[in-house]
């Protein structure tokens, strides 16, 4: 491995708190894996739940399921996301990760024979946990066939740590593996990727980078000085522009940059319907600059030449429903088809907000909606920021927020679907919907979770409980096998360290409790007793019965593990 290489893959190693005796195999699949989904996937997301490979992994080290421009890791969150948006739009990635400075042409062979039976109807050879999982999303996926967009498609990435020379014999591999799995007639596509040190290299320092566009804005006006606002400009702006701030030709719809605009893209819905229906219409297509509210994009940083605009690290914070409607007609649309577009510049979070909450009251946006951008969630970050040293943690209101900062160890990201969880399972006592998709917890949000009476301090606390799992987790001090059962390990582990009487999530008393809680997990062996206690209940709990992911999500399971935490 040559030397930038190797320093990449200890900058990685020290950002995931991967132990310094990892194999150094397996330490490399989780690299590559990373680098292959963090380009297809602008999400931070868990390395663990990616990587396949050990015994019995059909030679596949990484598979990441991505539906609707999310990373999947069970049935259910692939269920709510067809209810969601009505639809099923699937990517299958596989990678598989060499040491070797070469192509050996026997090795992706055998990575091209795993993946077809891994989509095979009557598997033959025995599978890992984590391909048995990822099998029954891709089973979901074909039984409900009938709401894909299209057929998903399938990329495989071939890693090693050398050069791609383009080798005759190897180039006709490739094409015969693809060739293989195409006449399978499951996938729109099928493309077998090489990646060697250099594409390994470069796709590191993408994950660095904040999203960035760059478009030609000629119609405009430019808006008058504006308090927190660095510049702003108003207009129209051709289709074939605007398509490459809200899209990529590898990835479809940049679904992060729509993090800040409150509602997730709602699918075929009457008001998405109508809109469809205009612009299939000539009419419609002319008119739709004075029919449409049009899209705001807030960009942190901006430059400008002449017509010419890069954002960087911005967020379109109204027209989700019109960028994705936009997007999934753009082949029958005409590229210079105007669209009504509002560019903005500013880092005054305050302000960023007050515009997000403004132009979605345009739409029925309800107050639990808007929560995610009040001033609930920046106090939150503000109190992450305000821990020092091994108590920090780094609270993501938006997607990569931090990628550009170095030093950071990932698992200390907390993003708010991990804080959700967390806090759902940890103070709520909803570990069997945390061990689920988060759509029940979700449901409190404004309520019982992100209410704004609620005082920061057990928000922290599920947080930094959550690091801490982890941290065991990654260093071996806990079997990864209690895994599926995490969520019940964090709300074990308040019962054990706090008691079973906790004060009310408003009152003042929760902050001294919390900090009980805390004094504990700012201790590794304390801590550590602490999960280890919590392990004999999970233990006790499932009765001998093995531990999986459909053991953790039911309430009976959550209902045991409460009464072994008070005994």
């Amino acid at each position: 491995m040559d030397r930038i290489t190797s320093a990449f893959v200890e900058t990685f190693r020290t950002e995931q708190t991967l132990p310094a005796d990892i194999e150094p195999a397996v330490l490399l699949e989780h690299f590559a894996n990373y680098c292959v989904v963090s380009d297809e996937y602008d999400d931070e997301f868990d390395i663990h739940e990616v990587h396949a490979g050990g015994g019995n992994d059909l030679g596949i080290d990484g598979v990441a399921i991505v539906i609707n421009g999310v990373l999947v890791a069970s049935v259910e969150e692939a269920a709510e996301l067809l209810g969601t948006n009505g639809y099923i739009d699937a990517r299958f990635l596989f990678i598989q990760a060499k040491s070797a400075s070469s192509f050996s042409g026997s090795d992706m062979v055998a990575f091209g024979d795993g993946v077809e039976e891994f989509f095979a109807e009557s598997p033959t050879l025995p599978a890992n946990q984590r391909i048995v999982d990822q099998r029954e999303v891709m089973t979901w996926v074909y039984n409900n066939s009938g709401s894909l967009k299209g057929r998903p498609t399938c990329e495989l990435f071939y890693v090693t740590t050398g050069r791609w020379e383009d080798d005759a014999q190897l180039v006709a591999k490739v094409r015969k593996i693809e060739s293989d799995l195409a006449d399978s007639n499951l996938f729109d596509t099928v493309k077998l990727h090489t990646w060697g040190a250099s594409e390994l290299q470069a796709s590191w320092a993408r994950s660095k980078n904040s999203v960035t566009a760059e478009f030609v804005f000629a119609n405009k006006a430019t808006l008058g000085d504006i308090a927190g606002v660095s510049e702003s400009y108003l207009g129209v702006i051709p289709l074939a522009e605007f398509l490459k701030i809200v899209s990529d030709p590898e990835l479809g719809v940049r679904r992060s940059i729509f993090f800040d605009n409150v509602r997730d893209y709602q699918g075929d819905n009457p008001v998405n319907g109508e809109m469809t229906e205009s612009l299939g219409t000539e009419p419609g297509r002319d008119r739709f600059a004075v029919l449409n509210n049009g899209v705001t994009l807030v960009a942190r940083q901006l430059s400008t030449v002449a017509d010419k605009f890069k954002a960087t690290d911005y967020q379109i914070v109204n027209g989700c429903q019109t960028s994705h409607v936009l997007y999934n007609n753009r082949d029958s649309l005409p590229a210079d088809m105007q669209i009504p577009f509002k560019v903005i510049a500013s880092n005054d979070e305050d302000v960023i907000s007050a515009i997000a909450t403004a132009t979605n009251r345009q739409t029925q946006v309800t107050k639990e909606d808007l929560i995610a951008l009040d001033a609930f969630q920046k106090n939150l970050e503000s109190y992450f920021a305000a821990f020092e040293d091994k108590q920090k943690l780094f609270y993501e209101r938006r997607s990569k927020q931090y990628a550009a900062v170095p030093g950071i160890e990932k698992v200390r990201i907390i993003t708010k679907q991990v804080e959700i969880k967390a806090f759902g399972a940890m103070f709520l006592d909803e570990a069997h919907r945390a061990a689920r998709y988060y759509a029940a917890l979700k449901a409190q949000i404004g309520a019982g979770i992100f209410n704004s009476t609620h005082r920061l301090d057990p928000y922290y606390t599920a947080a930094y409980a959550h690091y801490k799992l982890e941290f065991f987790f990654r260093n071996q001090q806990i079997p990864v096998s209690y895994k599926p059962a995490r969520y019940h390990l964090l709300m074990a582990f308040r019962h054990i360290v706090g008691g079973p009487q906790m004060p009310a999530l408003v009152a003042n008393k929760i902050q001294g409790y919390s900090r009980k809680l805390d004094e504990v997990l700012w201790n590794d062996a304390k801590a550590l007793a602490a999960f280890k206690e919590a392990c004999v209940i999970i233990d006790s709990a499932l009765g001998g019965e093995p531990l999986d992911g459909n053991a953790v999500k039911v309430q009976t399971f959550t209902d045991k593990v409460l009464a072994g935490s008070s005994a």
